[in-house]
Parts: C-alpha cells; structure tokens; sequence
C-alpha cells in the first residue's frame, strides 16, 4: 500500500517523554517526504502557536489539525482552512453551569491562536501553558464575548468528571469532549473530530483516504485511527486507541513513529 500522507498526534505519540522528537524519528520522517514524497501531518488538541517549534524542526509544509480538529491551519499560506467553534451562547451557558457546581474551577478559551483565562494555577497546566503565557488574564466576563474554538475546564479530576456528566446532559448533541488528562476537561463543537479535519486536509492535498496512515495514543485519535487506511497506536496508548488501530508500534519512547514509518512507508527494517 502506498502512503501519501502521514497523519500524527504530538503529545504521547510524536514526542517522546521529554517532549522532544528524537534523532531517528526526524531523520524517517525526512526520508518519508524526501525519498516518497509523503505529506506529514500534525494532529494535535495543542494551538497552532504551540505546534508551530516542532513543525519548523521537522521543515513542514502541509496544513496542520489544532484543538482535536477544530482548526485546520495552513502555515505556508497563512490560511484557516477550518474552523468550528462553540457557539458563544453554548459557551456561556457552559462556563454558567460549571461554575455553579463547581466554583473554583479554572477556565480558559481558546479562540483561534489566542488563550484567555480567568487565572492561573501552578497545579493544573496543559502542556501549551508550559510553554506559552496567556493573552489575556481577566475575570470570563471581560473576554468570553464571541464564539470559542475550543473551552478548557481545569480543576480536580473528580470534580471535573461530575462536570463533564451535567455539560453532557444540559448540552446534549451540541459540544463535544475530550479527557486526555485527569485535571483538564477540553470542550468543542459538537461535530468536532481529528477524523473530520484529516477529511479536509486529505481533500486539500488530494489524498484519497486508502493512501493515508494516521500514529496515534488517546481517545481523541480514535476516530482519526479508524478513518484512515491504516490506524497506528503506540504502546503506550490508551485501550480505546489500541483497539481502533490496525497496526501497534513500539512505545513513544522507542522510537514508535520511526520504526512504523520504516516497515510501512520506507520498508527497511529497523
């Protein structure tokens, strides 16, 4: 089979547990682009501003999926080729329950490459916050005045699970969500998938789904998995992601990603 386009998670899959992108892993998928002209892909929940170090380093230049799929960014063109945000009514309505069951909550938005947040808390930061400091820091208010790509609820795992089965049932059918890790609760439109912007970036790049392979570790690469023609987890992925997947490469920190792109795109051994 041949593959045409890479799709890959970042976070558990791409990078290793340092966060890095080790030596072997560039140097496959370099000859992924320059010895079979295969397209990469980043598919990640991060924003665009926190993908944009590691798309540099590996000399990308296809559009990347941010927010779990809610924007399709071209960097080359500068140009949004997707973008399905919450609604603003949807969103208010959202931050409103969660703060009456659960006061202290953190919340914060993403609207297309900006974070706003209503504060910080050294004990629940996403890896972007890591990184990046926020645009704007003000009570919700002040800045959820239009409509959010995608909500982040922080706060403790338990509290947020109960959260997150009010939000379900108050908003049936209209957001989306993803539990990646205990604290952080990411919430997007409803029709929101990494399958559904790999569609577009497929479509973009004249790439017919049997010519696509997609690496992935959680649940919100499930769909993405079973899209495309050949679905690839980690070892170390969640259960959900293992069973969607075709194919089980080796753990995020043996080199997965470069030995898939080995035996499957460059067929070598490794």
């Amino acid at each position: 089979m041949r593959i045409d386009l890479l799709a890959i998670d970042l976070d558990g899959t791409l990078l290793n547990a340092a966060k890095q992108i080790t030596d072997a892993t560039a140097e496959a998928l370099r000859a992924a682009r320059e010895q079979q002209r295969v397209r990469v892909v980043l598919a990640s929940a991060r924003p665009p501003r926190s993908v944009m170090p590691f798309y540099r380093e590996l000399e990308l230049d296809a559009p990347m999926i941010n927010y779990n799929g809610a924007l399709v960014y071209d960097p080359p063109g500068n140009r949004i080729l997707l973008h399905r945000p919450i609604p603003l009514a949807v969103a208010r309505g959202i931050v409103s329950l969660a703060r009456s069951l659960y006061p202290e909550v953190l919340v914060s938005a993403e609207i297309l490459d900006h974070w706003y947040t209503d504060r910080l808390d050294a004990s629940y930061q996403t890896e972007t916050a890591r990184i990046v400091a926020p645009d704007v820091v003000a009570p919700v208010a002040q800045w959820l005045t239009e409509s959010v790509t995608k909500l982040l609820l922080l706060g403790d795992p338990d509290r947020l699970a109960e959260l997150a089965e009010a939000i379900r049932t108050r908003f049936l059918h209209q957001v989306t969500m993803v539990q990646t890790e205990d604290f952080l609760l990411q919430i997007m439109h409803a029709t929101v998938s990494k399958a559904q912007a790999l569609r577009v970036v497929a479509a973009e790049l004249n790439v017919g789904r049997e010519h696509v392979m997609a690496v992935g570790d959680n649940a919100n690469d499930v769909g993405m998995l079973q899209w495309a023609a050949v679905g690839v987890a980690v070892a170390n992925a969640a259960p959900s992601a293992i069973a969607a997947a075709d194919i089980v490469t080796d753990h995020h920190d043996q080199d997965g990603v470069a030995n898939i792109i080995r035996s499957v795109i460059l067929d070598r051994p490794h």
